[in-house]
């Protein structure tokens, strides 16, 4: 049946959702009993082991070696004979590596018209055209040797009387810096720190260090700024150590939320939104619910000229070729590849598998191996065209849904959207998130009902509804839309409320 029919009181005509004509199983809505009655896909029959909510239970039988479909796509092989009632995880389901014939595009696809009537929302235009969705001052730590200095410059503006315009004085504490090899490691974490010095959310910047690390605040500075105003370096080691740094920062930072105060928030078209796309602590439900409705939002945003972010190479693995379809061309396909083949070859120098994704609370909501999560997962991305794939925390440029290579651990990954560039970010979770970043409005939607209340001061949309029968897909991914625009203008999120603003950058290399 289709979510649309889907009521709340289980029925066997609802207890169970089939996800496309070709599955061999479908997604229990409700926990399943033995001997209860189901009548889903066509056919009816009785459940013969229990199956939690969110979990597969098989509709037919499925012979060792046979393979087992979701959302019309293959995500594993019977290891044993499985009965048709029967439920549907690690226990009888083993995963396979899947070496894909992709179709790729033949001709380049032509970028859409910008739409005669464009939304808009209420931003901070930039010197570089770009638009904040905040206004912050960033105190940025070089390396560690300054991670705690900047916490303490942050903490001294707590209570502070700040101009109305300014969101706050916030820290970007980290553990990277120092320690580390020359070449792609402190070549990447340079790139993020510079995106995060010259985020469009970000008003004014310090760039703090000790003085003798690897990552010296010089890169930063002269001809190598990431900003052509607002920006001042400090050390520890020049300022008189941990105090007189932060009485330095605290003078120079006054002076810098002077030059500031003027600056207000202007009506500008939502093609300046630039959303990053992530899912973290996902179950069963979120291929169903929240991910295709992000999947409605991204698709409306890119449609206007804005830019939709794809992140976590870990969790497109196994639906690649999906994406590889959706390219704008080839080249673009052929880069999403390589951010893929990579990624394989970061995973081997360690002996680990894209397999070793999902974790354990994935797979207790009903996920059982990484193809059947990257399968959800893309659907956060829409049905847009692909038009161009990034490097970890590369300048965003490009209108459409793009992708950026990122780990599928959600700190280090919304690290690397926002250093793009990204001044929105919609979470999506089932099993319960708590993340949120410094300057980024980060907005979180819940998979299924009962996290959205159980966890309800960190959740902001349910798209749980949709599995409720409350709401249909397109009417949370239009809830979902309205909200980035009304963020974007400075409603604030649960994740901003409650404070959360973690930040991890994505270290790559060897510790010295």
């Amino acid at each position: 049946m289709s979510l649309l029919e889907i009521q709340k009181l289980p029925t066997p005509e609802n207890s169970a959702i089939h996800l496309h004509p070709t599955d061999n199983v479908a997604i229990a809505r409700v926990p399943l009993a033995p001997g209860q009655v189901l009548r889903v896909g066509g056919l009816e029959f009785a459940v013969v082991t229990p199956v939690p909510a969110g979990h597969k239970v098989a509709m037919a039988d499925i012979p060792a070696g046979a393979q087992v479909h979701r959302y019309g796509q293959r995500i594993g092989l019977a290891s044993r004979d499985i009965r048709k009632g029967e439920h549907v995880h690690t226990q009888n389901v083993g995963f396979e590596e899947i070496h894909f014939e992709y179709e790729y595009p033949t001709v380049d696809i032509p970028f859409p018209p910008a739409p005669a009537n464009m939304p808009t929302f209420e931003g901070y235009v930039r010197e570089d055209g770009r638009v904040g969705t905040r206004n912050f001052v960033a105190v940025v730590a070089a390396s560690n040797c300054a991670a705690y200095t900047s916490q303490l410059i942050e903490r001294s503006f707590l209570g502070e009387t700040l101009p109305d315009n300014i969101d706050g004085v916030v820290a970007f504490p980290h553990g990277e810096g120092c320690g580390m090899q020359w070449g792609d490691d402190a070549t990447q974490l340079r790139r993020t720190l510079s995106g995060v010095l010259a985020h469009p959310n970000v008003s004014a910047a310090v760039i703090l260090g000790l003085g003798c690390e690897v990552n010296q605040i010089d890169h930063y500075l002269g001809p190598n700024a990431p900003r052509s105003s607002r920006l001042v370096g400090l050390t520890l080691q020049g300022s008189g150590g941990t105090r007189g740094a932060t009485e330095a920062a605290r003078r120079e930072i006054k002076n810098l939320l002077e030059q500031c105060a003027e600056e207000k928030r202007s009506t500008v078209p939502a093609s300046k939104i630039t959303l990053g796309l992530n899912c973290g602590g996902s179950d069963s439900f979120s291929g169903i619910t929240a991910n295709p409705a992000l999947g409605v939002a991204s698709d409306m945003l890119a449609a206007l000229g804005g830019s939709t972010v794809l992140a976590e190479t870990t969790e497109i693995f196994g639906a690649e070729h999906l994406l590889v379809r959706r390219a704008r061309n080839r080249e673009v396909a052929e880069k999403l590849l390589g951010y893929v083949a990579m990624y394989k070859r970061y995973l081997n120098q360690f002996g680990g598998s894209f397999d070793d994704n999902p974790s354990p609370g994935n797979k207790d909501g009903g996920l059982t191996n990484i193809l059947e999560k990257s399968l959800g997962a893309v659907a956060k991305a829409g049905a847009s065209t692909l038009t161009d794939a990034l490097g970890y925390a590369e300048r965003i440029t490009v209108p459409g849904f793009n992708f950026m290579n990122t780990p599928g651990y959600d700190p280090p990954s919304l690290a690397g959207l926002a250093a793009g560039g990204c001044n929105m970010i919609v979470f999506t979770t089932g099993r319960g998130s708590a993340i949120g970043f410094p300057t980024v409005p980060v907005i979180k939607v819940a998979s299924n009902s009962l996290t959205f209340r159980r966890m309800a001061d960190n959740m902001d949309i349910n798209a749980g509804a949709i599995a409720d029968g409350d709401r249909t897909v397109q009417e949370v991914g239009k809830e979902i839309f309205d909200m980035i625009l009304r963020s974007a203008s400075g409603e604030r999120t649960k994740a901003e409320i409650l404070g959360h603003h973690e930040f991890v950058p994505w270290r790559i290399g060897p510790v010295m």
